[in-house]
């Protein structure tokens, strides 16, 4: 069977939106946890794109933005990236460190290896929060950041599109503390396969 995105019925549509939802949920509460902070999370944004369409939903798709990069395998392959603009990062590497009023654009070799565990810590939650909805064993491989342009970064996974679908999850995450604002874009990019094994799962499709 192969899944046609365009003729997703309403409720398979709200379906894999709550599966955005509450991944982000997860993730930002992992966040919380591990900078000790009270973060709020506004409701984030989920679509189903085609993957040449996500440059145009980036504000500035020619900056430099921070990549977190990690592959799935298990009872669904495919990647998860989670990709915040220098800024946002510059804010998370301040709350768990502590900096007052550091805004360098540039994070020294310690900065970089925290920015992969923040990144590893949520989208692994956001993993698990998928998992334990669906039943399914889903594994994730060690985390790849990097800071290049959002098309650079996205290039990666677009690689191996021979084995993987052209169907993006993207999940626009905003989420605040205090008077800090971080913004934050999910993208699951399962292969087609794992999408009918997801909606099978969640009783969407038989």
């Amino acid at each position: 069977m192969t899944i046609n995105f365009n003729e997703l019925n309403n409720l398979q549509l709200d379906v894999l939106r709550e599966v955005g939802n509450i991944g982000a949920g997860n993730a930002v509460s992992a966040l919380a946890k591990m900078v000790n902070r009270k973060i709020d999370m506004s409701v984030p944004k989920v679509k189903i794109l085609e993957f040449n369409e996500i440059p145009d939903m980036l504000n500035a798709p020619e900056e430099p933005v921070v990549g977190i990069l990690l592959g799935m395998t298990g009872d669904i392959t495919g990647h998860i990236l989670f990709m915040l603009d220098k800024k946002s990062a510059r804010l998370l590497v301040n709350m768990l460190f502590g900096f007052k009023e550091s805004t360098s654009e540039e994070f020294d070799e310690l900065e970089m290896s925290a920015i992969k565990e923040l990144g590893n810590i949520m989208t692994g939650s956001y993993v698990a929060a998928l998992s334990m909805l669906t039943n399914l064993k889903i594994l994730c491989s060690v985390p790849n950041v990097a800071i290049d342009m959002a098309g650079a970064i996205l290039s990666v996974p677009a690689i191996e599109f021979g084995m993987l679908g052209e169907t993006v999850l993207y999940i626009a995450s905003e989420f605040n503390e205090g008077d800090n604002k971080v913004i934050g874009d999910f993208f699951l990019i399962p292969d087609l396969g794992s999408y009918e094994t997801l909606l099978k799962t969640l009783g969407v499709i038989i």
